[in-house]
């Protein structure tokens, strides 16, 4: 892994909604991490339009061994996960940008298992509950788990074959492919993983998917709505990649 002094190697984007509770934890421990790493980095919190202490929790890290970014959206209202992730993601100055969840549900030491595959050439790289391997520490309902996987078997055919999980956030990107996918979303809410997925594809670049340790955390804003707009945004998605509108 080549890394220059000069710049920063890696921003970590964090969409955070009404995330006082769980966000401090996220926060810290990850800090612990990049702290030890020979690159530079950055924290970037996307505050979403939160009603709580959300932005006091990252304020209290600014001056911090890490630099800790906080950034929302122009009116401060909620516009949903994936408008957070782009914004943060565009907003990131990293040769390397990955977006991970508020809840910690798949922690940022986990990224030591993505930096062979971007050495090889990888320009997007995926991290995957369903695969061979994967650990799920805590598992989701059985009725979220069962919608997931009809999910992600609509989703497989419909718009990125090949791709056993498409909605675990945990992704990481190569800064210029990122300037390309990103600038070209969509998509604001559950189905965003998806689009980032299927513009990617569109574009030649390469993708890899790889098994991660992963834990249901308390709290999930996931509902059953959810995935029924998830499935919305696939057709969305289909639409989109016939008219052209990624090019």
């Amino acid at each position: 892994m080549m890394v220059s002094e000069s710049s920063v190697h890696l921003s970590v984007v964090i969409p955070a909604y009404n995330e006082a509770l769980r966000l401090p934890e996220t926060l810290s421990h990850s800090i612990e991490y990049l702290k030890k790493q020979p690159y530079r980095s950055e924290l970037i919190v996307v505050n979403d339009g939160s009603s709580d202490e959300t932005e006091k929790a990252v304020q209290s890290l600014f001056s911090g061994p890490v630099p800790v970014k906080l950034l929302a959206h122009p009116d401060d209202a909620n516009h949903g996960k994936g408008a957070s992730v782009r914004l943060g993601m565009l907003s990131a100055g990293g040769t390397y940008r990955l977006f991970m969840d508020a809840d910690n549900s798949a922690s940022l030491d986990q990224i030591d298992l993505f930096w062979p595959l971007l050495d090889q050439g990888y320009e997007v790289v995926v991290g995957s509950r369903a695969l061979k391997g994967a650990i799920i520490d805590a598992h989701q309902p059985r009725y979220k788990e069962l919608a997931g996987r009809l999910g992600n078997w609509i989703i497989r055919v419909s718009a990125v074959p090949g791709i056993m999980d498409t909605q675990t956030g945990f992704k990481i990107f190569a800064g210029d492919k990122a300037e390309v996918i990103f600038s070209r979303q969509t998509i604001d809410r559950w189905g965003f993983d998806i689009e980032l997925l299927a513009i990617a594809r569109f574009h030649g670049f390469r993708i890899a998917e790889i098994p991660i340790k992963w834990a249901n955390a308390s709290g999930s804003k996931v509902t059953m709505d959810s995935y029924l707009e998830v499935l919305k945004d696939v057709w969305r998605i289909r639409r989109n990649l016939k008219a052209g509108i990624y090019k």
